[in-house]
């Protein structure tokens, strides 16, 4: 295990791990700083509907006019040419890059784009990442997420006058944008500013990303904790027969990505990857990295969703999933419920011996059993870990919808007609993007 404390040391990871849990303070601006445990650390979060948005919005879904008005007003993986870049009479000035997830391609976003570009209007460059469709997504998250990085400074760089940046995903494509980040990210040293304002200042503190001051970051349905295989892997619909068989052949059906999303990836002695994309190590400051956005929001699924669990993609653990509310907020169908989580103190995440010990028995010997205990150890550890920042969850229930089992695709209408129950949903992230930037314009007027 001498070689394992390297790895520790170098990640900024401790060997130590303490039986049942780390206790941590709560910090958060607006209130008082106070001491929690972390099997506690859910009621620091301000869980109302309340916290919504209190206008309602026209949520009939829009016809296929409004797909022409996104190929027309928005970039689809086309940074050869700058049509849809630059506006000469009003240039955007707010980059927002869409990620798709696993098998997919920029087409899953031809709705969302065009109500993205019809609600949020010209200060936007809306554009859909395409450097890794289909197939290319199995190469690994992290290979993934070079490719991303790549292709955002190539539109940096091709595109005037550019000042912010935000980004949102779906499903692995969340992922994939975490990696990404932490690639693009710069800090920033204060000392060669020169008084910034109020409209810089946030990002002078807190770094850049490509260039660019971080705004948004948000997820839809993504795999922050990995998966279990129950209820969690694309192409196995929840069937518990094939969910067992898994485990052993995910690299086989999805690649580097397989591995990684059940944390089996790597030496045992190393820490898998979601676990060192927790904290800042010498592969990236990803939490660095996410502190940067002014705003970090996760969609969440409660239910139906047979891809991605509510837990994972919420970043909560089994005993904070409590009943989710089944009315809708005013004007948003299907999204049931919003949360603040603020920050919560913490040492980051570890690697400890015994973790180590049950990665290689996962490796060598897979089953649920044997698996059950690692994946718990390592679950905890990252949500320690992306609790050191704030995040606002936003739970979607569609247990009304006509077709509630499509609710992986319903969440970000991946097709106009078949996934149109999730119209809502866009609805509130487009209200969530307005109303961010709404803040920016009040705040550099100030």
């Amino acid at each position: 295990m001498a070689s394992a404390s390297l790895i520790h040391a170098r990640c900024g990871y401790s060997p130590r791990f303490t039986g049942n849990r780390r206790s941590g303070s709560v910090s958060s601006s607006s209130s008082s700083t106070s001491s929690a445990s972390s099997s506690s650390s859910s009621s620091s979060c301000c869980s109302s509907s309340s916290l919504g948005f209190s206008s309602g919005t026209n949520n009939s879904w829009r016809n296929q006019a409004l797909r022409a008005q996104a190929m027309f007003t928005t970039t689809r993986g086309n940074f050869g040419s700058s049509r849809g870049i630059t506006n000469e009479r009003n240039e955007p000035d707010h980059l927002l890059v869409l990620v798709h997830g696993i098998l997919a391609s920029p087409s899953d976003w031809t709705y969302f784009e065009a109500e993205l570009k019809r609600r949020l209007g010209r200060n936007f460059l809306i554009y859909a990442s395409s450097s890794n469709t289909y197939t290319k997504t199995f190469g690994g998250i992290d290979e993934a997420g070079k490719r991303l990085a790549d292709e955002v400074t190539q539109i940096v760089q091709k595109t005037d006058r550019l000042k912010r940046i935000s980004f949102l995903a779906h499903s692995l494509g969340g992922l994939i944008a975490r990696y990404a980040i932490a690639v693009l990210y710069s800090p920033n040293d204060l000392s060669n500013s020169v008084a910034p304002n109020e409209e810089t200042a946030y990002s002078s503190r807190r770094g850049m990303i490509a260039g660019l001051d971080p705004i948004n970051f948000i997820t839809l349905a993504t795999p922050h904790l990995g998966v279990r295989g129950r209820n969690q892997l694309p192409f196995l619909l929840g069937v518990p027969f094939l969910e067992k068989l898994i485990a052993p052949i995910a690299p086989v059906v999805v690649g580097r990505t397989g591995s990684q999303l059940f944390l089996t990836d790597g030496k045992p002695e190393k820490p898998p990857l979601l676990l060192r994309m927790a904290s800042d190590c010498e592969d990236g400051k990803f939490i660095s990295a996410l502190r940067a956005f002014q705003s970090r929001i996760l969609y969440a699924n409660v239910s139906y969703d047979h891809m991605v669990g509510w837990r994972t993609s919420s970043i909560r653990r089994e005993t904070e999933l409590l009943k989710p509310p089944r009315r809708s907020l005013d004007g948003y169908k299907h999204v049931v419920d919003v949360e603040y989580c603020p920050p919560i103190s913490s040492d980051g995440p570890h690697f400890p011996p015994e973790a180590a010990k049950a990665k290689e028995v996962a490796q060598n010997e897979p089953s649920p059993q044997n698996t059950l205990e690692y994946h718990e150890i390592m679950e905890e550890e990252m949500i320690h870990g992306l609790q050191q920042l704030g995040w606002k969850k936003v739970d979607v229930s569609f247990h009304s919808a006509m077709l509630p089992f499509f609710a992986h695709n319903n969440i970000h209408v991946k097709n106009e007609w078949l996934h149109n129950a999730g119209v809502g949903v866009v609805a509130h992230v487009a209200d969530s993007l307005k109303q961010q930037e709404s803040s920016q314009f009040v705040t550099a007027s100030l």
